[in-house]
């Protein structure tokens, strides 16, 4: 089966040119300039999609989602199933989950685990990267054995003490053995032993509302953390991936390891750029509990939106992923009704990336190619998956998104895709919508239908960073 996408302005990383797209296959076979004798030809035979007016761009991937993750005595609500469909129907192609090993249980077994979850019950194509819960001797010799598997990204923690904390002894053991076998780092980078302390304190004096969640996990404390983890990447020769960073002043502190020129990157998320302590997070009632993320979300007052806009564009924010972490309201976020600390930490956002990091192309924050990069190519590249991933050209998969530039549209519960009761997103308006989505060349998206099925997606054995000095 063959297929021409014709008409549409293909859109890369380092630009944006009119160009025809033919698909052979589970490959992109070609991209031809329009009306070029091949691309004739190929119409003879191909069938033909007209993509005139809007942007032919690769299939999103997310490096950062947890589907099915435990979390504070319940689970996240998206499935691999329900989760990846999701992905789709927001033009995202790829994700990257996380296989979850806590102190005393064995790595192999817990990787097992989370592989049987998502094999046979994705509908787009899959990897993991592994959180190391528990390290100690038998755990780094694990590390050595899932590089060569295709895991070649390990997460710590320097919050949750109890749960995934790691000390700053283990994570320099970590980052030890990661230096030695090509593997990335990937960092939650907030002083726990000091929120905890705070969190307390707060609930003592009677503030139990969710605002309170923002209040005590405070800038200076992700900071501190980011500024802790990259010293000890620095004794530990170990390239560094910090995760979910909302806060300007951690910014600060990969911007000063990215120009000393070391292997230092960072994350950002769509709720970090586009919503606020006060607005959301301190919404009347318990409404603010559906905003309650680690880390949390900043206040706008402070400039922490606008500064992360501008790493973006100086690439000391290197990928835009979206830490999806879905907790319903009923019986999972109500679980901290009368105290902050037992609300699920977690946003449901992995069908709406691409479409909100697009508002910034819209109102001028970022171009085009820019867009592109953040959610496509360079994590693919960072997590060593591109050219199979982030990019249209030959001999590249078949991951490709038609998309509508103009069709404005509003976000709500009651046209998501993801398996949660509420939408953070509701009521926002977004210009920009997904019209056509195809996986490995198997069209699943289209005119507003699901064409897919589980099981459609594979899982991905992946190469190291691709960005390593």
């Amino acid at each position: 089966m063959t297929t021409l996408i014709k008409g549409g302005t293909v859109v890369s990383s380092t630009g944006a040119d009119p160009a025809e797209v033919l698909i052979d296959g589970e490959q992109i076979a070609a991209v031809l300039q329009p009306g070029s004798d091949i691309a004739v030809a190929a119409e003879q035979s191909a069938e033909v999609i007209d993509a005139t007016g809007r942007l032919v761009v690769p299939g999103g991937v997310d490096v950062h989602t947890h589907m099915e993750l435990p979390f504070g005595g319940t689970y996240a609500s998206d499935t691999f199933e329900t989760g990846t469909r999701a992905a789709a129907w927001g033009g995202t192609t790829t994700i990257v989950d996380f296989a979850v090993q806590r102190y005393g249980e064995n790595v192999r077994e817990c990787l097992d685990e989370w592989m049987a979850k998502a094999e046979g019950n994705c509908a787009i194509d899959f990897g993991f990267h592994m959180i190391v819960g528990g390290v100690d001797n038998d755990s780094l010799k694990e590390l050595d054995l899932l590089v060569n598997e295709g895991i070649t990204s390990f997460k710590l923690f320097m919050a949750y003490p109890g749960v995934f904390y790691s000390d700053d002894g283990q994570i320099l053991r970590a980052m030890q053995q990661a230096a030695g076998n090509g593997g990335l780092i990937m960092m939650h980078a907030e002083n726990g032993l000091a929120i905890d302390v705070l969190a307390d304190q707060a609930f003592e004096r009677g503030e139990t509302s969710p605002v309170t969640h923002g209040y005590v996990r405070r800038p200076e404390l992700e900071s501190e953390a980011t500024h802790r983890a990259i010293q000890l990447a620095k004794v530990g020769a170990a390239p560094l991936y910090i995760v979910h960073l909302s806060a300007a002043e951690a910014l600060e502190q990969v911007a000063l390891a990215r120009n000393a020129g070391m292997n230092v990157f960072a994350e950002t998320c769509p709720q970090y750029l586009h919503f606020s302590l006060e607005d959301h997070l301190d919404r009347p009632g318990f409404g603010g509990a559906a905003y309650v993320c680690s880390t949390p979300l900043r206040s706008r007052e402070d400039g922490h939106q606008d500064t992360l806009w501008k790493g973006l564009r100086t690439n000391d924010l290197a990928v835009v992923s979206t830490d999806h972490c879905p907790f319903c309201m009923k019986e999972q976020k109500e679980l901290g009704l009368n105290d902050f600390r037992a609300i699920p930490n977690g946003i449901g956002g992995v069908e709406h990336r691409m479409d909100m990091i697009y508002q910034g192309v819209v109102t001028g924050e970022i171009g085009l190619p820019r867009w592109i990069e953040l959610c496509a190519t360079t994590p693919a590249r960072m997590m060593g998956m591109y050219p199979r991933k982030g990019i249209i050209a030959a001999g590249s998969d078949a991951d490709v998104v038609i998309y509508d530039p103009n069709k404005q549209w509003t976000i709500s519960v009651d046209n998501h895709h993801m398996n949660i009761d509420h939408s953070a997103y509701e009521g926002v308006e977004v210009t920009g919508h997904v019209d056509t989505v195809f996986s490995r060349g198997r069209k699943i998206i289209d005119d507003n239908q699901y064409l897919g099925r589980a099981g459609d997606g594979q899982y991905l054995r992946r190469g190291l960073c691709q960005y390593l000095q």
